[in-house]
């Protein structure tokens, strides 16, 4: 059979399954049929029994149709196929998000997606008597799998305590350790009456935020601008501390200070910018570019404040 012909079938087949595990419309198309072939690693001529697990990442994806399937996608697709194909197929319970490393940063480049074991079982049967039965029982638990599957990230998010024995909850990786480390041991040493008005979260929008606090403070977060790691309040020295967390971007620099001091030009009270690393090879790294009349905290030395304040604390130090 020429393989023009096979690349044909296998596509029009795997469309068929998505429409058969209850896919939306949106997603019965080539780029959805496109993922779930190279997640199995279905080539034209590959029979649906032989389908394997891989751990395949969205640029893999797009390859793996350009090499197999003479489609090109443009680079810039990527986003769609992340938002318009995976995300349904998470939510399907039809793969796994990041299974090898569930503490996987949300924005990582080594982000990754498998079949889920339940899922293979059904697509190795496709075309078999079998298949009907076992789509069937998969269905019915679907929604079973998609709760077991949630849990099962919720146990690995990082838990930030504040005021009042409250906690929130951001998604896991170093940058949410380091927000963990900058709110309870950087806080509690340096700022300690301070009050939490905003925590960043590269999984959501926003991980905390104490909109009274910050409307009483003229800021909110849909404004104009990138906003920072981390925003404290001190009411007694009328403080507005800024944090950025530095993990793998970069600290308050002269242009991050500008872009900040203008960010909250509103807030008519002083404003502390801190940049916070968690060790000292990654402020080693960042030292150079730290900008005059900030701070730096280092969560591997949580009981120092190193000061980029030009004469501000010149001094002795006494015991």
């Amino acid at each position: 059979m020429k393989l023009e012909v096979l690349i044909s079938q296998k596509i029009d087949e795997a469309i068929d399954i998505l429409k058969k595990f209850g896919m939306p419309k949106a997603q019965q198309n080539e780029r959805t049929a496109y993922c779930l072939l190279a997640l199995l690693n279905i080539t034209p001529e590959k029979d649906w029994e032989n389908a394997e697990t891989p751990l395949v990442g969205i640029t893999p994806m797009m390859i793996f149709a350009e090499r197999y399937y003479n489609k090109h996608y443009a680079p810039n697709s990527r986003e769609s196929f992340r938002r318009f194909s995976i995300h349904q197929l998470i939510q399907a319970a039809i793969i796994l998000y990041n299974p090898d490393d569930p503490e996987r940063s949300i924005n990582s480049q080594n982000t990754v997606y498998q079949i889920s074991p339940e899922a293979l079982k059904v697509l190795k049967a496709y075309k078999t008597k079998n298949f009907d039965v076992l789509l069937a029982d998969f269905i019915s638990k679907q929604s079973t799998l998609l709760t077991q599957y949630s849990h099962e990230r919720e146990m690995k998010m990082v838990s930030v305590k504040i005021a009042d024995e409250h906690s929130v909850h951001i998604s896991p990786g170093k940058h949410s350790e380091l927000i963990k480390d900058i709110i309870e041991n950087m806080a509690s040493r340096f700022l300690p009456d301070s009050s939490l008005v905003y925590i960043g979260d590269t999984g959501k929008k926003w991980g905390y935020y104490d909109q009274e606090l910050a409307g009483n403070l003229l800021f909110n977060v849909n404004q104009h601008g990138k906003m920072p790691d981390v925003v404290l309040y001190v009411q007694d020295k009328r403080w507005l501390v800024l944090i950025e967390s530095v993990t793998s971007h970069g600290p308050v620099d002269s242009k991050r200070y500008i872009e900040l001091k203008d960010l909250f030009s509103s807030v008519d009270i002083d404003k502390v910018y801190i940049s916070a690393f968690p060790d000292k090879k990654t402020f080693s790294k960042y030292v150079k570019d730290i900008a005059w009349e900030t701070e730096a905290w280092i969560a591997d030395n949580p009981s120092h404040m190193i000061h980029f304040d030009g004469d501000k604390f010149l001094g002795p130090y006494k015991q």
